[in-house]
């Protein structure tokens, strides 16, 4: 198993992506990332609050050439779940084409990642040799999900909810591989398990060049997530999650021979790939995640070491019905530690 790993531009006193990448050469497959001031899964890359950085286009196109030589696939990310009026505008595919054309050309592009059915068709017809993969917003979990589209896309990264779901995983699997297809999955999501506020934060970060432009509202957090955690009461939901310990990660052999770790927006990247790569991390556990919440549970932590022997069999068998289960809550009591 390898991973799959996202791409940052590194900024004043920050060390190249393409260094971390060439530290951990053996365990990476592909790298993936979003293009400049292109809607995508997170903020768009070179802009920030109307300010945009005008060498961010060669510092990019200059360090994914060198992953590229390292012999590592490439994936460019498509990924917004909201196009707006460009949803399935001629525009938006002709920018996809342009897009998907100069990297090709300029650099080797091997996958696109997208939630958009418009531009997996743009791909699939003009662009034979790149494979489709269906973002993990999308949220397909099931058979049925992967059979509607079945035609469009090669690769499905599952529906995060169903991490934790051996039987299910395995059913894709031999869907997929009765299809000629491929799965991976998102395995550090620090997001709600069926978070009901999902489609709405998707939408709006799929925006957020707009929304920034607004005078928003101050005193609301539109993530549940973060207003979710602010009651201690509500912490136990942080290991009902969907996140996959690094020691844990090898389970998932049997189904994906790439596992996709979120370290596009993370502070410590490195820290990241580091613990899959050694399937092994001592410290606060939410310091993998993204997002990790660990600001909101300080000065407490979450001590990855402190997790039972039973955890990734009792967390994968049970029924997942968390409200009438005290499972979890006992294992909080045992991780949730002072901050050293």
């Amino acid at each position: 198993m390898k991973f799959s790993v996202g791409y940052q531009m590194a900024g004043d006193g920050f060390e190249s992506f393409a260094d971390i990448v060439k530290d951990y050469r053996e365990h990476i497959a592909e790298v993936y990332f979003a293009w400049i001031d292109a809607p995508s899964g997170r903020s768009p890359t070179g802009w920030q609050d109307g300010f945009r950085d005008w060498e961010a286009q060669g510092q990019i196109e200059k360090e994914l050439t060198q992953i590229k030589n390292m012999g590592l696939r490439l994936t460019l990310l498509m990924n917004a779940n909201c196009l707006g009026g460009d949803g399935v505008s001629q525009q938006q595919a002709n920018f996809v084409l342009s897009l998907v054309e100069h990297l090709s050309e300029n650099i080797g592009l091997d996958t696109v990642t997208t939630a958009s059915p418009l531009i997996a068709c743009v791909i699939k017809k003009h662009f034979k040799k790149i494979d489709v993969r269906a973002s993990v917003n999308m949220r397909i979990g099931t058979v049925k999900g992967m059979e509607y589209l079945a035609d469009l896309f090669d690769d499905f990264c599952i529906q995060r909810d169903y991490n934790r779901d051996l039987g299910r995983i395995a059913e894709l699997k031999v869907w997929a591989d009765a299809h000629g297809k491929k799965l991976s999955l998102l395995a550090n999501s620090g997001c709600l398990r069926f978070c009901s506020g999902q489609t709405f934060h998707d939408n709006l970060v799929a925006h957020e060049k707009e929304v920034a432009g607004r005078r928003n509202i101050d005193e609301w957090n539109p993530c549940v997530c973060w207003r979710y955690f602010q009651d201690r009461h509500n912490w136990v939901s942080l290991l009902q999650n969907t996140w996959i310990r690094p020691e844990d990660i090898d389970q998932y052999a049997p189904w994906f021979k790439v596992v996709k770790l979120a370290t596009r927006m993370h502070s410590n990247p490195r820290g990241v790939i580091g613990a899959y790569a050694r399937r092994s991390y001592r410290g606060n556990l939410l310091s993998l995640l993204e997002p990790g919440h660990a600001s909101l549970l300080a000065p407490s932590q979450i001590d990855n070491q402190r997790f039972p022997s039973d955890w990734f069999k009792r967390t994968t068998q049970c029924d997942k019905s968390c409200h009438r289960c005290t499972y979890c809550q006992s294992v909080l009591e045992k991780v949730l530690v002072a901050q050293v």
